[in-house]
This record gives structure tokens, C-alpha cells and sequence, in this order.
């Protein structure tokens, strides 16, 4: 990758760091028929653990991954390993009670524990560094908030404190700490488990696109490709449910946020670092070959919504440049985050009539602790172990407050946006474009996407998203059509890059 020159330059690519710095390994396509006792959908965290945890148990599986593995969510993270998610834990007693609140924490604390533990038992070199967490503010109606977490804290047993100054040159007129968190390189990690799953015979398979499920004593799961995989249990750790058999889509939303990693004139003092108010500014180090950066974070919003995608990478260099100094920006990239109604993951049966099908999704920014409890509570189901976690994390559950009102505001907001882009008038043409531009044109009479790449040439996309019908919208960031009703995301020429889609858009042009 070209690295930026001067603190003014953005790289022209938006990609993570994390696989530059590793050498995963590669796996073939699905080529024939299998029967395995669990079949797992998905490469990241959620997934690759869970394989890990079945290997060691001799359990029969496969794993399938529709790009490369480690290549989605999680290949794009931040790699805090922290219960510390945000100001939750006020809000969690206040909805849920104590207990559960308590469970929560205890859920993102044991997965910690287990990452902490997996790394010493095969002494694996991933970076891993013990740090305390801030939530901090810089707004006077979020004091109140942060106060009010700390109680919590205390309510809880959660080690902590309420201070007044942050280590680093942000202002914060008062923060929350929880100590002894921690940080790693993720897929130095992941990279071990899936070695070890693989030497003890879990099957991967790469560029395999599930596309369907047909339900029964034995489910069996169809590729796009055409191959089934007969198996007696599948773990769905798709990010996006790519089966959904209750209308997820309806109890969750999609949130973009963005990263740069940063090399600082001013040197970084050390811990993990939050804002409690938009816009949200996330800070922690990181090592790239031998060299000490900064990865700032934030800039959240529903996807298909808002500024043009660019504007926000520009913002997080603005703070980054005012707090720290910007030497040069070698990376960046952005990641696309699902929360549920509650903000407490779904993880265990899809639904009651299809025992045997079992999901896990809805991780907001946390995917590391709540991706490994995933794994861990979705294989102690089914092999009947008893988990103390499964009833807080299951799917069927449906809190009246604050579910009902967070329903109504995100399928309100959905219906907003079909509407608006139905109406939507295109005035521009695809020839009026520049290269490198993308736009909404009117192309043929009707509302399409139009990209001219940097040689002239034309992508020409119908605009109408192939899971509910919602009108896309150009990502000037990374370069994709995206829809701001549920998420999902396409390439210039249509192909799915993000679900709840499965089928790509038609190609008009290109």
C-alpha cells in the first residue's frame, strides 16, 4: 500500500492494517457434497472460536467462509478486549436489573479471561497488552451520565474510578475507568485457533457462499455453488444472519464507523480511550512493524445514511492532528457494526421450531469479547452443558423497555428512507461524472448508480436493493453501493459485499 507523505494525505485505499502483518493461510472452495455433525457459516471471530472449541472436543465440523476468512468484521476491528462498552451498564440495571446487568458483565469478563488464557496455553506472540479503559466527556449533559456509570460500576463490583483528567491531550472534563483491560493484534490470534482446528481436522472452506437452509432432523445448507452440507447442527456466525427465519433484519440495525491509524508527534501515553457523545472519538495504540501508531476511531453512522464517507475519515484526521500531531497516516478503513434492539447480542436457536439451527449476531463495537462468548455459550448448547449466559443472550427474549420504542424508531426510519428514495429525482448523467466519482444518475429514464473509474470506464448499476426493495446509496469512502434500510452493501459492478442481501443487483453498464 502507498503510505500517506504528510499529515494532509489520506492513503487513496481503504484497508486494515491487521493483514499486512500476518500470513493466513488459504483454503479451497466447497467441491462436493459433505455430512459433518456441526457446519459453521463464517470466518471471523464468532466462528473461527467456535471451531476451535469443537475441535478440542472431536465434534465433526466444517467451516465455510464466502470470501476469505477473517477478512469481514473482524479482519476490520479495533481489537479492544474489554467489558467496557461504552456507558451500558447504567442503562442495563435501569432496564434489565442487576442480575442481568452483572451477567453481562461477567460474560465480556470470562471471554477476556478465555482469549487471556488461549494465548498463554500456545504461547502465542499477538501483541497482547493489558490496559484500563475511559469513557470520557467533554459535555456538560453527559457528566451526569458518566457519574451515574461509575454508581453502576460500584453497584456491579466492577474495578474503577471516577476521575477528572485523561492520561492523553483530549479534553475531558470527567471520565469513567475500568482497569485492567486489554488490547491485542486479532488475527495473530485467530490465526493459531484456526491452525490448531485445522491440524485437528475441522474442514475450511473458503469462496463459499451459503445461500439457504432447508430445515429438518438433519438441516442442509446450499451453496451458490450448487453443493449441500448435511450436518446435525449449523452455527450461523454470518455477521448478518444470512438465514433468517424471524425477520432479524426488522430487530437490528447498521452502523459504519471509521479507523485510521496514525503515527503521532507527540508521544502516546497508554491506555484505551472513548467519548461518551457524538461525534464519538475511540483511541488506542498499536505496534506496525516496530513502529508505535495510534488508531483513532469513530465518525458512527446508520449505513447509507448521511455526509458523503470520505468527510468522516477527514474529521477523524482533523482531531487526530489537533490532539496529537500527525506525522503520516499509513492505513485506512472502515467497519460496519449490527446492533439489536436491547443492545445485548442475540446468540443461541434461531427460533423454537428449528432447535437445530443456532445463530449469534449483534455484537455492536464489541465484537471480541461478545463474538468469543458467542462461540462459547452457542457450543455449550448443543452439547446440553449447562450456560449461564444462555437465557440474558437468547433470541426470543423481547424486553417492552426499551424494545418496543427502539423497534418503532428503527422501522420508522427504514420507512423513511424506502419512501424518500423511491422519490428520489436524479438530475446528473452518468457521462457528467469524473473519474474516480460515483453518484445516484438517470440513466435510460429511470434512477441508477453510476461509478466512472480512474480509466474512464463506466459501472452502471440498477439501484434497487435485492433484499426489500430500499433505493441505494453511494459510499464515496469505499467505493460501494449501500442501503440505508438494513445494510447491505455492493460493489460498483452489483456484487454483494455485506448482507442481509443474497443477491447482487443488476449490472446495467460495465
Amino acid at each position: 500500500m502507498k503510505e500517506a507523505v504528510s499529515k494532509n494525505e489520506l492513503p487513496q485505499l481503504s484497508k486494515p492494517f491487521w493483514p499486512d502483518s500476518v500470513q493466513l493461510p488459504s483454503f479451497n472452495k466447497l467441491d462436493k457434497d459433505i455430512f459433518v455433525d456441526v457446519a459453521i457459516v463464517g470466518g471471523g471471530i464468532a466462528g473461527i472460536t467456535s471451531a476451535y472449541l469443537l475441535a478440542k472436543e472431536g465434534i465433526k465440523t466444517a467451516l465455510i467462509e464466502s470470501d476469505r476468512i477473517l477478512n469481514g468484521t473482524t479482519g476490520h476491528t479495533t481489537a479492544k478486549v474489554t467489558a467496557q462498552h461504552g456507558l451500558i451498564y447504567d442503562e442495563f440495571i435501569q432496564h434489565f436489573g442487576e442480575s442481568n446487568a452483572k451477567l453481562y458483565y461477567e460474560a465480556a469478563s470470562d471471554a477476556m479471561e478465555f482469549i487471556k488464557q488461549t494465548i498463554q496455553e500456545h504461547n502465542i506472540e499477538c501483541d497482547w497488552k493489558e490496559e484500563d479503559a475511559y469513557v470520557y466527556t467533554n459535555s456538560e449533559q453527559y457528566i451526569k451520565k458518566i457519574e451515574n456509570e461509575y454508581k453502576a460500576y460500584e453497584k456491579l463490583g466492577i474495578q474503577g474510578e471516577l476521575v477528572e483528567n485523561i492520561p492523553v491531550p483530549v479534553q475531558a472534563k470527567t471520565a469513567v475507568v475500568m482497569k485492567n483491560q486489554a488490547q491485542f493484534h486479532p488475527l495473530k490470534y485467530l490465526q493459531k485457533l484456526v491452525e490448531n482446528a485445522s491440524e485437528k481436522g475441522i474442514d475450511i472452506y473458503e469462496n463459499t457462499t451459503a445461500v439457504d437452509i432447508k430445515h429438518g432432523p438433519h438441516p442442509k445448507i446450499l451453496t451458490k455453488d450448487g453443493y449441500h452440507i448435511l450436518c446435525n447442527f449449523v452455527f450461523i456466525c454470518s455477521h448478518f444472519p444470512f438465514y433468517d427465519a424471524a425477520f432479524y433484519f426488522s430487530r437490528m440495525y447498521a452502523e459504519r464507523s471509521y479507523i485510521i491509524a496514525v503515527k503521532t508527534k507527540t508521544e502516546y501515553p497508554g491506555g484505551m480511550y472513548i467519548s461518551a457523545e457524538n461525534p464519538v472519538r475511540s483511541l488506542r495504540s498499536v505496534t506496525i512493524n516496530g513502529e508505535k501508531l495510534v488508531l483513532i476511531a469513530g465518525e458512527n453512522h446508520k449505513t447509507g445514511q448521511g455526509i458523503p464517507m470520505i468527510q468522516h475519515y477527514e474529521s477523524l484526521q482533523a482531531f487526530g492532528d489537533q490532539a496529537f500531531g500527525i506525522q503520516k497516516i499509513p492505513y485506512r478503513w472502515s467497519t460496519q457494526d449490527l446492533t439489536t434492539l436491547d443492545k445485548i447480542p442475540y446468540i443461541g436457536h434461531i427460533n423454537e421450531q428449528k432447535a437445530n439451527i443456532l445463530f449469534a449476531t449483534g455484537f455492536r463495537k464489541w465484537g471480541m469479547t461478545n463474538g468469543t462468548a458467542a462461540a462459547r455459550l452457542l457450543v455449550d448448547i448443543i452439547k446440553g452443558k449447562e450456560n449461564r449466559y444462555r437465557e440474558l443472550f437468547t433470541p426470543a427474549r423481547f424486553q417492552a423497555d426499551p424494545s418496543v420504542k427502539q423497534f418503532i424508531s428503527t422501522n420508522t426510519d427504514v420507512a423513511k428512507h424506502l419512501i424518500e428514495g423511491k422519490l428520489e429525482f436524479a438530475l446528473r448523467k452518468p457521462e457528467d461524472l469524473a473519474p474516480d466519482e460515483g453518484a445516484v444518475v438517470s440513466y435510460n429514464g429511470k434512477r441508477a448508480g453510476a461509478y466512472k473509474d480512474e480509466n474512464g470506464s463506466l459501472h452502471i448499476v440498477d439501484t434497487t436493493c435485492t433484499h426489500l426493495g430500499c433505493e441505494l446509496e453511494w459510499n464515496s469512502g469505499e467505493k460501494t453501493w449501500d442501503c440505508p434500510c438494513h445494510g447491505s452493501r455492493f460493489s460498483i459492478d452489483g456484487d454483494v459485499v455485506e448482507g442481509p442481501a443474497l443477491k447482487s443487483i443488476k449490472k446495467l453498464k460495465g
